[in-house]
């Protein structure tokens, strides 16, 4: 039997050290394949996150005055101490989220990337000259916001970790980084990768605790200037709300039930790989799922068998042993997703394949598709976040895009067919922050990403960044010779 002092303990990061929380309290972090405890987190608290805003705000005037070109090669040997750790923190990752070990590596490879590619951008910010009349010269400047505040989710904390403190900290921000209660340990570990780097203290700091015991108080702090979050419709309205109380800047990532559009000229195998990598890749736990496959009618069944033949063969295991899919993430997800399970049975009956739990340990259902589903059911319009996927029929392209757009969600849409006329009438047409043509999860860290409708505001990624983790300031300067004395 593991025991308390069994565990490794990994502390809070603040202004350069690691720290316990100032209650002394700790929680324990799960595994999901095993549901045993592996390691104990300190659990900050509102005087912990007081701390860590606080130095952030010292750290400020240091870091956003260093010349960018500095900024950007400390970036760029964290990027390096990244890579150089991968192995170590992809197994973090798989321990705490329960993920392939294979896409813990990715994870850690592209939170690297981020900040490579940012340490790039840090000193390309430019502003813009804006042409007047001959007797005024007028020009723009990029400011950073000051302290920003990310609130890292469970399901990606590594990728979205790069995603969302590269861009603050190479346009000059300092950061207070809240990672998931269920996933805390990579974003406590590149905490202090960034002190040895030699990043200043104080620069980035990371709090792991609770959302109503450090989220809150840190996403309605009055010495933040911007907040980024990402995670799920209801909480995304609360911290929204919280940064509005401050009128600081505010980015919101939030929930999906993206359409995925096949038609019969689509390459099927090509097809078919897209659509379990969409809906199976992390156990469906992404906000970009493809979980509405929106499929013609001349090619469903067709389609149907390949896809069912291809989930019959793959592996579903602890994540350290490298399979296929592995467990979701928590008690709490496993009794969503198995609810949601029997919600998909009693309105489309029986799933084509899947919808059973494992007999064993740990948090694992089997990858489900489910047939005959019509776009209002609960499958269809609500986001289960799990393999779960749900076949929708339909006959003609009007029908296609109607059915798409029928949700309340728009954060990503994709469409598989040769036709690029009727691709490129897709991505116009589609309410979507972005399309996939032909490939799901097209793209990458250059890319701008987020949604519209109550999939959320403001974008991160690419140089869509710095617009979201910098202001405007306007020069204006009257040059006329009236202007002149002596």
């Amino acid at each position: 039997m593991v025991t308390q002092t069994d565990l490794s303990t990994y502390n809070l990061v603040i202004d350069g050290e690691a720290v316990a929380a100032e209650n002394g309290e700790y929680f324990e972090t799960v595994n999901p394949a095993t549901e045993d405890a592996f390691a104990r987190v300190a659990r900050a608290q509102k005087p912990d996150i007081d701390r860590a805003v606080s130095a952030a705000n010292s750290a400020f005037d240091e870091w956003s005055s260093m010349p960018p070109q500095g900024r950007g090669r400390l970036l760029s040997a964290l990027a390096e101490q990244i890579r150089a750790q991968q192995e170590s923190l992809a197994l973090l990752e798989t321990r705490d989220n329960g993920k392939p070990l294979s896409h813990g590596r990715a994870d850690v490879e592209t939170c690297a990337r981020y900040f490579e590619y940012y340490a790039g951008v840090a000193d390309k910010v430019h502003g813009d000259s804006i042409p007047l009349t001959d007797d005024y010269v007028d020009y723009t400047v990029r400011e950073p916001l000051g302290v920003t505040a990310q609130i890292i989710p469970w399901n990606l904390p590594t990728n979205i970790f790069g995603r969302s403190v590269a861009p603050a900290l190479a346009t000059g921000n300092t950061a207070v980084v809240k990672p998931a209660e269920q996933t805390p340990l990579t974003a406590v570990e590149i905490g202090k990768l960034a002190t040895e780097v030699g990043i200043p203290d104080g620069v980035l700091n990371v709090v792991p605790g609770f959302g109503g015991e450090a989220g809150a108080p840190l996403s309605e702090h009055p010495d933040i200037d911007g907040v980024s979050f990402t995670g799920s419709v209801p909480t995304g309205i609360e911290v929204g709300k919280a940064a509005v109380e401050n009128v600081t800047n505010v980015h919101l990532e939030l929930g999906g039930k993206s359409p995925n559009v096949v038609w019969p000229d689509a390459d099927i195998d090509s097809a078919v790989d897209s659509t379990m990598t969409g809906i199976f890749a992390n156990a469906g736990q992404v906000c970009s799922a493809g979980s509405r496959l929106i499929i013609h009618e001349d090619v469903k069944a067709e389609f149907l068998d390949v896809l069912t033949d291809r989930i019959e063969e793959m592996t579903v295991d602890s994540g350290e042993t490298d399979p296929d899919m592995g467990p979701l993430v928590s008690e709490e997800q496993f009794e969503k997703v198995t609810n949601y399970l029997e919600v998909g049975q009693t309105e489309a009956g029986e799933p084509v394949i899947g919808g059973e739990t494992l007999d064993r340990d740990g948090y694992f259902v089997e990858p489900t598709v489910f047939d005959g589903v019509d776009n209002d059911m609960r499958i269809a319009q609500e986001e289960i976040f799990g393999p779960v996927l749900s076949v929708i029929e339909f006959g003609t392209e009007a029908e296609a895009m109607e059915i798409a757009n029928n949700v309340e969600y728009g954060l990503v849409a994709g469409i598989h067919t040769q036709n690029m006329g009727r691709a490129h009438r897709f991505a116009r047409d589609v309410q979507a922050g972005q399309v996939y043509i032909n490939e799901w999860f097209a793209g990458g860290e250059e890319t701008p990403f987020g949604g519209f409708k109550k999939s959320g505001f403001g974008r991160e990624k690419g140089l869509a960044a710095v617009d979201a983790y910098t202001q405007v300031k306007n020069v204006c300067a009257n040059i006329s010779p009236t202007r002149e004395r002596g």
